[in-house]
């Protein structure tokens, strides 16, 4: 079985502190398709997703994250 996994890197605008930072990542891991979100602790305002296209898309996976009350937009690479 081969699977696509694709990366997208969230910018967080508001400062979470960690209990909301470790809230807002279980959110997203409950987003059907997501099989990484990483977060350095150093840089607190991004977070990176690894997903499935093929189950999800980046616009669901920011979806889950406005619908937690915070502002967050898709940054290119």
């Amino acid at each position: 079985m081969n699977i696509q996994i694709a990366d997208i890197t969230l910018h967080i605008d508001e400062s979470l502190d960690a209990e909301n930072r470790a809230r807002l990542e279980t959110a997203i891991r409950a987003v059907d398709g997501v099989v990484s979100v990483h977060a350095q602790a150093d840089r607190p305002h991004l977070m990176i997703v690894g997903y499935n296209p093929e189950k999800t898309s980046s616009a669901a996976i920011l979806e889950t994250v406005t619908a937690q009350g915070i502002h967050a937009e898709l940054i290119g690479l």
